[in-house]
């Protein structure tokens, strides 16, 4: 049974459009939303702020400079609401150490804590090229976005957070590195598309959540975001057991939550240690 004392986390599910002030402004809706239903951490999807591979390098220059509008309004949210927020993704011009991308930039998730401070930050690894049946065709992440190379966790109120983003999912080599680095629940930013979300979606996370007995908070793009690209959805929170304890099943925006229960993680744990079992 979970302990509904418990603090909460909520997985923002959004439909964003290549209008990034009207994506600001629904992110800000839903964060209102998400810290109403009590949310101590609220995880928003990938590319949340940010949808237009063409407006991608031009962004991240602006967010890494001395006045970055999406970073400003993650803070000022986080502030306004008294709540930590992982930033779903978005465009960074710079790496962590400062230095600039030619060219390209990387998709970073960036944490905030519930006094607005950056007290976090995660590249993305693992960046999708592939072939997909759908309207867009032919996906290359490799072409805007630069790999990061670091394996992050966090301290946050709801445990330590192991973080990922979207086509990460698909790695369980990062997954096992987030359990080494004692993650307690890992969030996954993402804009799964249709095609992909449906066939492995579910399974995936579910696996990722039984293997390293973590919580998996899934923040997802979900619906019509453009002429030629449909996302997934199914925006949910997976317990360490593999359950899934509550999704958005419907496409458009919306706000899920669960409460992170510590003494259910630990129950998971002991009862089948397989963390002590591996061989390998």
């Amino acid at each position: 049974m979970t302990n509904v004392s418990a603090p909460t986390v909520a997985a923002i599910q959004m439909v964003s459009t290549h209008d990034s002030d009207a994506n600001l402004r629904e992110a800000g809706r839903l964060l209102t939303e998400a810290a109403r239903a009590g949310a101590r951490v609220a995880v928003l999807p990938e590319n949340f702020a940010v949808l237009a591979t063409s407006q991608m390098v031009t962004c991240g220059q602006q967010e890494a400079s001395d006045a970055p509008v999406i970073r400003q309004f993650l803070a000022d949210q986080a502030r306004r609401l008294g709540i930590w927020i992982v930033g779903g993704s978005l465009p960074m011009g710079t790496r962590p150490d400062g230095s600039a991308i030619d060219g390209r930039v990387r998709a970073t998730a960036l944490v905030y804590d519930d006094q607005g401070k950056e007290v976090g930050r995660y590249d993305k690894i693992h960046l999708f090229d592939a072939m997909v049946e759908d309207a867009h065709g032919q996906y290359r992440e490799s072409d805007t976005f630069e790999p990061g190379d670091a394996v992050v966790t966090i301290e946050t109120p709801v445990g330590r957070l192991g973080m990922a983003i979207c086509y990460d999912l698909r790695f369980p080599e990062l997954f096992r590195a987030l359990r080494e680095k004692e993650a307690d629940w890992v969030c996954l930013p993402s804009a799964f598309t249709w095609q992909t979300g449906d066939a492995h979606w579910h399974a995936l996370i579910r696996a990722r959540a039984i293997e390293n007995q973590v919580w998996v908070v899934a923040a997802g793009q979900g619906g019509q975001n453009s002429e030629r690209r449909r996302t997934y959805g199914h925006s949910l929170i997976c317990d360490p057991w593999g359950k899934v304890v509550s999704e958005i099943t419907e496409e458009g925006p919306g706000v899920v939550t669960a409460a992170l229960d510590a003494d259910h993680l630990a129950n998971v744990r002991a009862r089948m240690p397989v963390w002590e079992h591996r061989r390998l």
